[in-house]
């Protein structure tokens, strides 16, 4: 709700099981009042739908996913094509990321399944973009903000080999976020302790209007059990962003939902959870303003850049930054070692001194990180957006003074109208400002009044007027529920055959549904999702398949000449566990075993 009221056109939840994120479940009750909240702004509702579901988990999938039809809810994002087969209503089916959506091909061969919606892969550049845009017609929708997976979506089984915890099932481990030393063959270690796997978090807030020329439709922003506050944040600021290029262009692009935010507050990315940001491959192998892809210091949040220490005595810390503090910021920063801590301040004497709760030692120069802003926290947690869908009315007194008229037409295209029987009088003098000010009075409704066509030449008592509003904005409501427009699943092409005819353990076919469906699109072989086959994984068996390749991370390309130097046989070792990493320099890839 926070996020409708923000400014989404769609938000998409977890509901009781098969979601992506087994601890952000709700029940069918709570969707439907998200749905039903959601519906009267136009906003769309899709439930994250994106599991490999079990054979002896069908039936339950199929009764949940009648009863999340019956709730009000838009469509399913979807991971597992067994859903294809099952017995279920024509919701509308979105195809989610854990699709590993790279190629036209398979981009293809899913508008044809009848998804209405494709989730493309973080990894795409703007041209792969553009090439997918050509040869499709169903709507693309790309993630422009928050955490990264550094394996493609639905291709990484680490977890489930080293802990038995799917990331297709919901229980990532996420392996990805460890420390880890990198070693040679010959036991050299080359980084030691370091987070080599953690990506920063992606912001493309910078390149909407590339994403848009590029063909994408829908704006995705990532928020893994994140709070309401980082939520608010995040959609006023692509709110706004958004809202600016269709203003400019308001012949080219519109809004897919209705009713104007108005935020009271200045959004910014910077000041919630991120671990720093990165273009990712969007801009190909132009890194990201020549930054790294990875947050190899530390998997935590960094905040906003806070400044340098200037001085440090005990309890006192003298800061060199343009920022404003506040009493209660966390700042945080890395010792000497390299480790991550934090403070909380008590104090803020002249902005720039910080006094803090007990004694600290930080080197002059020390980069301090904020990583909570208390006054910004404090503005998120109480009314800070407000949603309101315009309505413009218009007063009408017929059969000779005895019937009072409102007309109430809204921003959604809804027309209503509602009468009173009322003995009206001619006015001593021009009644139109009451008259408009009495129908603005729209109180805790999501409703702001817009264009008034008065009839200030009579007089109609304030009770009357006020009664009647009511009533049209009920009629609103109600008119709302019945002409609000559901999409339907599309049908599918089963003459269709898929690109390829062998499917691996890692495309993810876990009950006998899906792999009917992928038989009947011409397949011939189909290898069991690694989750069914419980089979313990060695040797060869990839268990992570990445754009991200630690080499050029860190300079060491086996294409470079500092590269060549380095030994081509490298492992990430932590404790127990040693990754072996297999680099695939023809498509710039990075293959992990186990």
């Amino acid at each position: 709700m926070a996020a409708i009221n923000h400014g989404a056109d769609a938000v998409y939840i977890g509901a009781e099981g098969f979601g992506a994120r087994s601890a952000a479940c709700n029940s069918i009750a709570d969707i439907t009042r998200v749905v039903e909240y959601a519906h009267k702004f136009n906003v769309r509702v899709y439930v994250t739908f994106n599991t490999l579901i079990y054979d002896n988990e069908l039936a339950q999938a199929e009764t949940m996913i009648k009863q999340l039809y019956r709730a009000g809810v838009d469509a399913l994002i979807i991971q597992d094509m067994g859903i294809l087969r099952m017995d279920i209503p024509p919701i509308e089916l979105h195809a989610s990321t854990q699709c590993d959506i790279r190629t036209a091909d398979k981009a293809s061969f899913l508008e044809s399944a009848g998804f209405s919606q494709l989730v493309l892969a973080r990894e795409l550049s703007r041209e792969e973009i553009t090439h997918i845009r050509q040869k499709t017609h169903v709507r693309l929708e790309a993630f422009v903000q928050g955490a990264l997976c550094v394996s493609y979506s639905g291709r990484c089984q680490v977890s489930q080999a080293l802990k038995g915890r799917s990331a297709n099932r919901g229980e990532c481990a996420q392996i990805c976020r460890l420390p880890f030393d990198l070693t040679d063959d010959r036991g050299n270690v080359l980084a030691k302790g370091k987070h080599l796997l953690s990506l920063r978090d992606l912001n493309l807030s910078d390149r909407m209007n590339e994403l848009i020329t590029a063909g994408i439709d829908s704006f995705k922003i990532e928020g893994r059990l994140k709070d309401a506050n980082y939520v608010k944040n995040a959609v006023a600021y692509y709110r706004r962003t958004i809202d600016q290029i269709i203003s400019q262009a308001p012949q080219s692009y519109c809004r897919a939902s209705n009713g104007r935010t108005t935020s009271y507050f200045t959004p910014d990315l910077h000041k919630e959870f991120n671990r720093g940001f990165t273009h990712y491959f969007f801009d190909m192998r132009d890194l990201h303003n020549g930054q790294k892809i990875a947050s190899t210091d530390t998997p935590k949040s960094l905040g906003e850049n806070a400044g340098k220490v200037a001085s440090c005595n005990g309890k006192k810390i003298t800061v060199s930054s343009t920022l404003q503090f506040n009493n209660g910021d966390g700042i945080s920063y890395f010792d000497n070692r390299g480790n991550y801590n934090g403070f909380r301040v008590n104090r803020v004497e002249n902005n720039n001194t910080l006094i803090l709760p007990q004694a600290i030692d930080l080197p002059k120069g020390t980069a301090l990180y904020r990583t909570y802003d208390k006054l910004l926290d404090d503005r998120l947690n109480s009314l800070c957006a407000e949603r309101k869908i315009m309505v413009d009315f218009r007063i009408d007194v017929v059969c000779n003074g005895t019937l009072l008229i409102l007309e109430g037409k809204d921003e959604r295209g809804n027309h209503v109208t509602c009468s009173l029987p009322a003995q009206i009088a001619q006015a001593e003098k021009p009644q139109g400002d009451r008259q408009a000010a009495t129908l603005s009075k729209t109180g805790n409704t999501i409703y702001e009044c817009g264009i008034v066509e008065t009839a200030e030449d009579v007089f109609i008592p304030q009770s009357i007027l006020a009664d009647l509003r009511r009533q049209a904005l009920a009629m609103l409501d109600n008119a709302q529920k019945i002409n609000y427009h559901y999409g339907y699943r599309l049908p599918e092409d089963k003459s269709v055959q898929y690109f390829c005819q062998e499917l691996t353990y890692s495309d993810n076919v876990a009950n006998h549904l899906a792999a009917n469906f992928y038989k009947e699109h011409g397949v011939k072989h189909i290898a069991p999702a690694m989750e069914v086959t419980k089979a313990a994984v060695e040797g060869d068996n990839i268990v992570m398949h990445t754009r991200y390749c630690l080499r050029r991370e860190l300079g060491l390309c086996l294409k470079t000449k500092s590269g060549i130097k380095v030994s081509p046989k490298l492992f990430l070792r932590h404790g127990d566990t040693v990754l072996t990493l297999h680099f695939d320099c023809k498509n710039c890839e990075m293959k992990v075993t186990i």
